[in-house]
């Protein structure tokens, strides 16, 4: 799916270093399929043990449904190395996750399956966590985000990961996307010939 503009109300969990155990418990790791892990997405945060959900967590609060935007305390996504998290968030509506800072390996993780990590400064942040609910913008062109009210930040991302969310490919995807140009070099450059005997 294409990732051009985003406006949309956010859920905030203002917790500091969410680990991937948290985001999906490890006893959704068997799935083979994105299918359905959705409803892991905080399982262990979301429901009491009886499968109860917990009126606190913010995801069980009415007005969160339908929010494509996440606000996370800092360091989002540290642990193990599991594309399952990723694939949770996306499978719960969530396009985008906003944080000062992000584990390398989910920010990947997320870039290569079409969930927008936004690195915003403290300030900004801080802004948004006060602010449950609050409408924002995500405009990728541009690489900003802006808030209700017209204050706005910038946000970094490597131009090869913003023309795949752009064009909403993987890297297999934009590869298939240059066939026709890697068919012409091909013709261009015939396969040299081995005269080794």
């Amino acid at each position: 799916m294409k990732f051009e503009k985003v406006i949309s109300k956010t859920v905030v969990i203002p917790v500091e270093n969410i680990d991937t155990d948290q985001i999906i418990p490890a006893r959704y790791l068997k799935a083979i399929s994105k299918d359905g892990l959705g409803e892991g997405l905080f399982r262990d945060w979301r429901y009491n043990a009886d499968g109860t959900p917990k009126a606190d967590f913010p995801l069980n609060n009415p007005e969160a449904a339908g929010a494509q935007i996440l606000v996370a305390g800092d360091n989002f996504g540290c642990g193990s190395s599991r594309e399952h998290a990723p694939w949770a968030l996306t499978q719960n509506g969530f396009r985008a996750v906003i944080s000062t800072s992000f584990a390398d390996i989910f920010r990947g993780n997320a870039l290569k399956n079409g969930l927008l990590p936004v690195i915003v400064p403290a300030d900004f942040h801080a802004e948004l966590l006060k602010n449950p609910g609050a409408v924002v913008e995500i405009d990728l062109a541009s690489q900003t985000v802006k808030l209700a009210g017209g204050k706005s930040a910038e946000f970094p991302i490597d131009a090869f990961s913003k023309r795949c969310l752009l064009d909403g490919v993987d890297e297999l995807g934009y590869m298939l996307q240059q066939e026709a140009a890697i068919a012409a070099y091909e013709a261009a450059h015939p396969a040299a010939v081995n005269t080794a005997a």
